[in-house]
């Protein structure tokens, strides 16, 4: 009885040829992969969308969009992971927004995006409470800040916030996009009281 062993050195024209097409296959779908996510965390590619346009023009003239140091958190900085295998995650589930755009708009008007926004607000502080405010924290280091530099309200606030474990979301929430009505994170998503 033969081993693989001897069949793959007895075909080995075959085998290099197959071997290669999977090493080209591979780096084409890798390339290319890497190329896709990329460029869908594009701010280009994030508000050429009809429906976030809106969301958009909240966001222009926000801290995060101008300042005095000209470092910009765009919408992938914080609307989706940095790490890759949530980053990919995030990707797949976002891949439902084709379907709300092209398919079933849901937010296509200015009367629709309002009748949605508390929803999809939502939505986004839910997340940022389980992350801990993950992506805020990949640009702001607590440890990092000059609070010197912040006022003496801010000082005493970030204070505050971390003698009672608060995250970020908890207080900036509406810091680049206009305020749904109704409860703000911290009264939505209270995190339960430690025993």
């Amino acid at each position: 009885m033969k081993t693989i062993f001897q069949i793959v050195f007895k075909n080995w024209k075959t085998t290099l040829a197959a071997l290669s097409a999977l090493f080209v296959f591979s780096l084409t779908v890798g390339i290319g992969g890497a190329y896709l996510v990329g460029w869908t965390g594009k701010e280009e590619f994030c508000t050429s969308c009809h429906n976030m346009q809106q969301n958009f023009a909240e966001y222009k003239g926000t801290i995060h969009d101008t300042n005095r140091t000209g470092v910009r958190a765009t919408c992938s900085n914080c609307h989706t992971p940095h790490e890759p295998g949530p980053l990919m995650l995030a990707k797949l589930k976002a891949s439902k927004d084709i379907f709300y755009t092209f398919v079933w708009p849901t937010i296509d008007t200015k009367e629709k995006f309002e009748a949605k926004r508390a929803e999809m607000a939502h939505t986004v502080w839910k997340g940022m409470m389980e992350s801990d405010s993950a992506t805020c924290r990949s640009c702001h280091v607590a440890d990092k800040m000059s609070t010197e530099l912040q006022s003496v309200k801010a000082q005493a606030r970030h204070a505050k916030a971390k003698t009672e474990g608060k995250t970020c979301i908890e207080c900036h929430f509406a810091i680049a996009h206009k305020e749904p009505e109704g409860p703000g994170p911290t009264e939505l998503f209270k995190k339960p009281e430690a025993k």
